[in-house]
């Protein structure tokens, strides 16, 4: 018998669905972490403070290997050394005390997957528990397939033996529904190889999986916010004037639009009450804080220290927040769809408003920044890149099956589509000046209240972005860019350069003509 399968074994105990206060209890007498001043339980993931792209791996095997993107971001396993590596793990987990608990991923009735999570640490089972959604909350029949993580910070891996990059792994099995993470103290990992399997498995079912938070108006309308981790998403998404649906990973079927989860899980790095209130008063007894620095004497979080990382996170469950959805869905498409891009080059506007090709353009470009040490190795504190459909990591499948599914879903809806710049201003990084939160709240907010919609709008050059001509809470010079620049032919080298990126990162996919024009065009 598989002893994960069976969760009993003579010379180990299994904790089966404990409490969350029996989960921080467990903690906190192992000394997996401290409860610190504000309540939550406060840890440390040791030398990896964000995810490793680099050991993550999917099992090469014959029933999906044709469907997978394989390369530097899926990179390919063997099947044997998988099962080595699992049956390794199975006898490693017979000799220490397993936290087990029974969850659910996808708050929607026809696309959901039940989640048996196993693991070593009690605050990764925690994590687990305040991420996933719990039973009281679970949808659906319960005859969808089920999957089994299995978390062993304790049991490292050898290069040489298991055939993987270091001592630390994460491989899925699609079709054995197992997820296997040796080594990884960082518990971000759990919840992105479950986004990974929905990324996977809901294309199947013409659902558009989505790296990006929702929330709901009072007029009932859903706005999706699409962006890397640091970018904006749970922020801008924590809107005392509307409900939160989520605040990273969703799908959009033809019923409407479901989160994947049941708690968010927010960068703490300079978080303060009086910018957001919501995400600061979420952080409480319940929470999980990853590598937030605590006063030695006091136990109070220093959200301004970077000491550890950049990366500093808290995990919490959506009930933790005042104005939400409590079924974690709604049943009718979403009204605006934004995408955050945090520009370091300093030369896209504040806002455009994208046609449906743009759309689909930017969607694959994925053209923003990573912010603040989300992935180990990752020296520089913010630096440019292209993530394909604004989560790179996470997309299992050819990015044009995910850019057709958009295309698709926009067509069957009267969503309008917006780029947002989160970045730079007036300069480049380290030159000019970042959007503050207030003035890119200023922009949402003219979203979401439709202005935008019969504003009057002219056309950025070259970039042939749609940019409004005025626009409320926003200086007018800082709606075309290149205004903002006190020497415009500085501006037009910058503008130069990203341009060249675009069009060098595009030529990868296989798209239509008339999406493949509907990006940057380089000056004569």
């Amino acid at each position: 018998m598989s002893f994960i399968q069976h969760a009993t074994l003579s010379s180990s105990r299994s904790f089966v669905n404990l409490s969350t206060e029996e989960l921080i209890k467990l903690a906190v007498e192992r000394d997996e972490g401290v409860i610190a001043a504000n309540g939550a339980l406060s840890v440390q993931t040791g030398k990896r403070t964000g995810r490793s792209p680099k050991d993550k791996f999917i099992v090469r095997e014959a029933k999906t290997e044709k469907n997978i993107a394989w390369g530097p971001i899926n990179q390919a396993i063997e099947e044997d050394r998988f099962q080595a590596l699992w049956q390794r793990a199975e006898s490693y987990a017979t000799k220490i005390d397993l936290l087990i608990s029974h969850l659910q991923v996808g708050a929607d009735p026809n696309y959901y997957l039940p989640v048996k999570v196993c693991t070593e640490y009690a605050w990764h089972s925690l994590f687990a528990k305040q991420l996933f959604i719990r039973p009281e909350n679970f949808c659906g029949k319960g005859d969808a397939p089920s999957w089994t993580i299995l978390s062993l910070p304790g049991l490292k891996t050898d290069p040489a033996r298991d055939g993987v990059n270091s001592d630390a792994t994460l491989v899925i099995h699609l079709s054995d529904r197992k997820i296997l993470l040796c080594g990884h103290r960082y518990a971000g990992e759990i919840k992105k190889a479950m986004f990974s399997v929905m990324n996977y498995w809901l294309p199947a079912h013409s659902v558009l999986p989505m790296h990006c938070s929702a929330n709901v108006g009072k007029n009932n309308d859903v706005a999706l916010f699409f962006g890397l981790s640091g970018t904006g998403k749970t922020t801008l998404s924590a809107d005392s004037e509307r409900y939160l649906i989520g605040d990273d990973e969703h799908g959009w079927s033809k019923n409407g639009v479901f989160n994947f989860e049941g708690g968010c899980y927010a960068k703490c790095i300079d978080l303060s009450k009086e910018r957001e209130p919501i995400i600061w008063n979420a952080i409480k007894h319940g929470a999980v804080m990853e590598n937030v620095v605590l006063n030695p004497k006091t136990l109070e979080p220093n959200y301004e220290d970077a000491s550890l990382t950049q990366n500093t996170r808290a995990a919490y469950p959506l009930d933790f927040i005042e104005l939400r959805i409590p079924e974690n869905r709604v049943d009718h498409p979403p009204h605006a769809i934004i995408f955050l891009s945090c520009d370091l080059y300093g030369v896209l506007p504040p806002v455009s408003r994208l046609s449906h090709e743009q759309a689909a353009y930017y969607f694959l470009s994925g053209y923003t920044a990573l912010v603040g040490s989300t992935e180990v190795g990752q020296l520089d504190p913010i630096k440019a890149t292209f993530s394909t459909c604004f989560g790179a990591p996470f997309f299992l499948r050819p990015a044009e099956v995910y850019a057709d599914l958009l295309i698709k879903r926009l067509r069957d809806s009267s969503a309008y589509v917006y780029l947002v710049n989160t970045g730079w201003s007036g300069g480049s990084y380290g030159h000019g000046q970042r959007f503050s939160i207030p003035a890119t709240r200023a922009v949402i907010h003219a979203i979401l209240s439709n202005e935008l919609i019969s504003a009057e709008y002219s056309v950025l050059p070259h970039f042939n972005l749609a940019i409004p001509r005025q626009l409320t809470g926003i200086d007018t010079d800082l709606l075309n860019p290149r205004q903002a620049w006190n020497n415009p032919a500085d501006y037009d080298e910058q503008a130069k350069g990203l341009i060249s990126k675009f069009i060098d990162n595009f030529k990868k996919f296989k798209v239509s003509k008339e999406i493949r024009e509907a990006g940057p065009v380089e000056p004569l």
